[in-house]
């Protein structure tokens, strides 16, 4: 077993598609499917169920596709390592954000590290708080910026900002033009809300206030994320508590107001793995500490 077969395995485990993973490493289609099925045949298991439709992992290739991720990235953090020892400076730097970073600190930072660090290669990825953790994990980002969590294990984590949460409404709404809203004014309106299967912390709240002032029932409409929150706002179709970062998306036909008896900050911050050599030198994460700002 070659770790080059490890990494071919992994490109197509990503893709479930051999076409186009043959062409992310850069080999043909026939020599990646030669090289999977010798990798199937050593292992003596099926890793993917192929069809002339699809390409699917197997449960038995989905366990063996976690740990490849690992060992490849615990490769490269070992030549990293190694770098950091001999006095090498970095060459990449992988960022994981979550969108209200995207919109917000993200800029300073790359351009603060592109100022100091010319010479680094910036790769950015966006996804949510989980997945940015477990990549950090991992191995396969640096530094992530990411929403405060409950656990967040081995790795390291601060703060650099709190944002408000307002409530959405669209623009020619009569609560729009209304210079103070109470929580009590809420009770004649159609309630946008999130539904998930696991709740964060920001969600509870919310289901708590409902559930206190009696306006559980006022909930017509719910969704996954903030960008279907506001974009159900922006139709007309009721109001919903959304991030301050909001305010910056473009076109946008809502406006934020504070409501009386709803006070609720979220947190923005940097986490990184404390094994990890690129995050933790080249003051890599004393740039990012300096773009902490105080809670509005």
């Amino acid at each position: 077993m070659e770790l080059r077969q490890l990494s071919y395995f992994v490109a197509v485990a990503e893709e479930l598609h051999f076409g186009r993973a043959a062409a992310r490493v850069c080999i043909a289609q026939p020599a990646l499917s030669n090289q999977v099925q010798a990798l199937e045949k050593e292992l003596g298991v099926q890793l993917f169920t192929r069809t002339t439709r699809r390409v699917e992992l197997t449960r038995a290739g989905e366990v063996f596709y976690d740990r490849c991720v690992r060992i490849l990235s615990d490769v490269d953090l070992s030549a990293e390592v190694a770098r950091s020892v001999a006095g090498k400076r970095v060459k990449q730097i992988k960022i994981g954000t979550v969108y209200p970073a995207t919109i917000g600190v993200l800029p300073a930072f790359l351009a603060r590290i592109a100022r100091k660090y010319p010479e680094i290669q910036l790769h950015v990825s966006s996804g949510n708080t989980n997945d940015i953790i477990r990549n950090l994990e991992n191995g396969q980002i640096n530094v992530g910026f990411i929403r405060p969590v409950e656990n967040i294990g081995s790795l390291r984590f601060f703060s650099i900002a709190h944002e408000r949460y307002l409530l959405a409404v669209e623009k020619t709404s009569a609560l729009a033009i209304r210079s103070e809203i109470d929580i009590d004014d809420l009770r004649d309106q159609k309630i946008i809300s999130f539904s998930r299967s696991n709740l964060s912390y920001t969600e509870r709240y919310f289901a708590s206030v409902f559930e206190e002032y009696d306006l559980t029932n006022n909930i017509a409409y719910t969704c996954d994320d903030t960008f279907s929150l506001v974009s159900l706002v922006s139709a007309g179709l009721g109001i919903g508590f959304a991030p301050e970062w909001t305010e910056g998306m473009p076109n946008r036909n809502f406006e934020l107001r504070k409501v009386r008896g709803v006070d609720f900050r979220i947190g923005l911050g940097v986490a990184w793995n404390k094994e990890d050599p690129t995050a933790g030198r080249d003051d890599i994460i004393d740039i990012a500490r300096s773009l902490a700002r105080p809670g509005r």
